[in-house]
């Protein structure tokens, strides 16, 4: 059995081995996460290991982008599983602060951003979302000090709105999209997934086949507002309930009205009893 990857929960600590790594010259990658690991964050750990000589994997769920009615409480936590599947890839450091690390008392910093964040999409649903999303990732840039840190695409408004913070801050960090990962029959693999019953597990593809087959129809030529209006209703008819389904250009995510207007992405936000899941596919 792999070794426990070394589990760091101060920042002394944590400088002092990106020091080290920095002095030896070796490039540093971080994989943000939240923990219940599963191919997705798999997938990001070797992405990051293919870029930097050095790997850390954060683990911390994150109060600041959880609302009072969201499901903080209840999010899985799977930590000593977690180091398992991080020992057995060779992750080199763990950094898995407390709260009270990341949001001392007297806390009274956020980063709130705007362009990508505002786009009408998980903010519309989430207004809290993105600010909590953009301090915490923040934070952790600065921590860790990454030359690379790895985002997946399932996330895409998050991916967008964190390269823009990126981008808008001088952050010396590169963010790289990941490919969404997903199960043969096409759902993305997301940790709220664990909360689907088995017949819901079996409607949730559906979400993947719509996407596809609208994005298919629109790169064939098709006009949008037809395309994403049936494959709207093929959603809620199969039991979902929607909260959004639609067409943004892939950069900005501005609304977009015709494949002249810049590359498209379809992105789709719905209800699946208690589970809410968000999926996206390039056109």
């Amino acid at each position: 059995m792999a070794d426990r990857p070394r589990v760091v929960r101060a920042m002394p600590a944590l400088r002092r081995a990106v020091r080290q790594w920095r002095v030896a010259g070796e490039k540093v990658a971080l994989v943000p996460t939240m923990g219940a690991l599963h191919a997705g964050h798999i997938a990001l750990v070797r992405a990051a290991q293919r870029r930097a000589a050095r790997v850390i994997v954060s683990i911390f769920v994150n109060p600041a982008q959880f609302a009072p009615e969201e499901d903080l409480a209840t999010y899985p936590r799977t930590f000593d599983s977690d180091l398992a599947t991080l020992a057995a890839l060779a992750v080199d450091l763990v950094w898995a602060p407390s709260a009270e690390t990341m949001y001392p008392a007297g806390f009274a910093t956020r980063v709130v951003p705007a362009g990508p964040a505002t786009a009408g999409l998980e903010d519309k649903f989430r207004p809290h979302f993105f600010a909590g999303v953009a301090t915490v990732v923040a934070k952790l840039l600065v921590q860790c000090a990454p030359d690379f840190a790895m985002f997946g695409e399932k996330d895409y408004q998050q991916l967008k709105v964190v390269g823009r913070m990126t981008r808008d801050l001088d952050l010396p960090t590169r963010i790289v999209a990941v490919p969404t990962v997903r199960e043969k029959d096409g759902l993305a693999l997301s940790s709220r997934n664990a909360y689907l019953s088995a017949g819901e597990r079996a409607v949730a593809p559906t979400l993947h086949r719509v996407l596809t087959d609208c994005a298919a129809r629109i790169a064939g030529g098709e006009s949008f507002p037809p395309v994403i209006d049936e494959g709207g209703r093929t959603i809620e008819q199969a039991g979902l309930m929607l909260d959004y389904f639609e067409t943004r250009h892939a950069e900005t995510l501005a609304p977009i009205g015709s494949v002249d207007q810049g590359p498209i992405r379809l992105l789709v936000a719905a209800r699946l009893g208690k589970t809410r899941l968000i999926d996206n596919v390039a056109v």
